[in-house]
C-alpha cells in the first residue's frame, strides 16, 4: 500500500487519525511533524514538498491563482473569529475606532495573504465602514507564493524593526496578528471575542481559516483517492464530536473552546466537511480576497476543489 507523506496538525478532529485509530482504505500517511503548520504551507506553495497538507485558505487561492500543482478537499480544519485580531495601543490614543484607522499604518504580522488578516480585513471593510485603500499596511513577512504581488498601499517594514517597537512608539496605529506582552495593547474591537459570536449568531458568519490540499498528480492517478481521504477525516471527527458534545475534552485548546462555544449558539456540527456547508464562508473569502486585491477574478467554489467531492458532506 502507497504511503502518502502528509503534513498536519495533531487536533482534536485529526488525533485518530495521528494515531492510526481511523486509517484510509487505499493508502497509508505518512506524518512529517513539522514545528508550526505554517511552515509547511511555505514548503508545499513554493516546492510541493507533500503529497497531502494542511494549508491556509487564502494561501490556497493565491497558490491556485499561479498555478501551483495540488487542489483541495472540502475538509476545513482550522475555523476561528478574528475580530479579537486587530490591536492598538490603548494609551496613546491615536485610534478610538476602527474607522479612525483611514490615513494611516497598520502592521500585519506576516504578509499581506495571511488568513487571518484577510478575514480582519473583511470586519474592518464590512462592519465598521472602513476604507482598506486609505491604510498603509505594512508587512513583517513574506508571502508563501512567492510570486504574488501586493497592492500598491502594502510595504515591507523598515529591516530590524519589530510590530511591537513600532506600535508603542506610534509608527502603527495598529496591528493585525502577532502576539504582545505590553498589556497596554489592547483589541481595537470592544468585548472581541462576543463580536465574533454576535456575528455568528446574526449572520452565520464563521470563518474557514485552514483546508487540505492534495498533489493534482495523485488526483488523477487514483480517481477514488480525494473521496477516500475525505471519508477517513469524517471518520476521524465523529469521535470528536461525541467527546465535545458530551464535554468530555480533557485539557481544551483554543480551537476546542471555539468549537465547544459555535456547537452552544447553533446546535450543529462546530466543523462541517463538504463544500455545502460552507459555501457562504467561502464565497464570502473569495469575495474578500478579490475586494483586497489577492484575486484577480472571483472563482466559483466548484472550481477549487478536487472532482469526486462536490457533494460530499461530513
Amino acid at each position: 500500500m502507497q504511503k502518502l507523506k502528509t503534513a498536519l496538525q495533531t487536533l482534536g478532529h485529526t488525533s485518530a487519525l495521528k494515531d492510526g485509530t481511523v486509517k484510509p482504505q487505499t493508502f497509508e500517511f505518512e506524518f512529517e511533524e513539522v514545528q508550526r503548520i505554517i511552515q509547511a504551507f511555505r514548503r508545499m506553495v513554493r516546492g510541493t514538498e507533500f503529497d497531502i497538507s494542511e494549508m491556509a485558505i487564502t494561501t490556497y487561492l493565491s497558490a491556485r491563482a499561479y498555478g501551483k500543482p495540488f487542489t483541495a478537499l472540502p475538509i476545513f480544519l482550522i475555523r476561528a473569529f478574528h475580530h479579537g485580531a486587530i490591536v492598538h495601543h490603548s494609551k496613546l490614543g491615536i485610534v478610538k475606532t476602527p474607522k479612525d484607522l483611514e490615513g494611516k499604518k497598520v502592521g500585519l504580522g506576516r504578509g499581506y495573504t495571511v488568513t487571518a488578516g484577510v478575514w480582519a480585513r473583511s470586519v474592518l471593510q464590512h462592519e465598521y465602514g472602513v476604507d482598506l485603500n486609505k491604510i498603509t499596511w505594512v508587512r513583517f513577512g513574506e508571502e508563501h507564493v512567492a510570486e504574488f504581488q501586493p497592492p500598491a498601499n502594502v510595504v515591507n517594514a523598515e529591516p530590524g524593526k519589530t510590530a511591537a517597537e513600532m506600535l508603542a512608539s506610534g509608527e502603527l496605529a495598529a496591528v493585525i496578528g502577532g502576539e504582545f506582552d505590553d498589556p497596554d495593547v489592547k483589541t481595537l474591537i470592544p468585548d472581541a471575542a462576543e463580536a465574533g459570536y454576535k456575528a455568528l449568531r446574526e449572520r452565520g458568519h464563521y470563518p474557514i481559516n485552514h483546508t487540505l490540499v492534495v498533489r493534482d498528480e495523485l488526483l488523477a492517478a487514483h480517481p477514488g483517492l480525494a473521496q477516500d481521504i475525505f471519508n477517513a477525516f469524517a471518520a476521524a471527527k465523529r469521535p470528536y464530536l461525541e467527546r465535545l458534545r458530551n464535554g468530555q475534552i480533557a485539557n481544551p485548546t483554543k480551537n476546542d473552546k471555539t468549537a465547544a462555544r459555535v456547537l452552544e449558539i447553533t446546535g450543529a456540527d462546530p466543523l462541517p466537511y463538504g463544500i455545502e456547508p460552507n459555501r457562504k464562508m467561502l464565497e464570502a473569502v473569495i469575495g474578500y480576497a478579490v475586494e483586497q486585491n489577492i484575486l484577480t477574478r472571483p472563482y466559483t467554489v466548484e472550481e477549487l476543489f478536487a472532482a469526486g467531492t462536490h457533494d460530499l458532506v461530513a
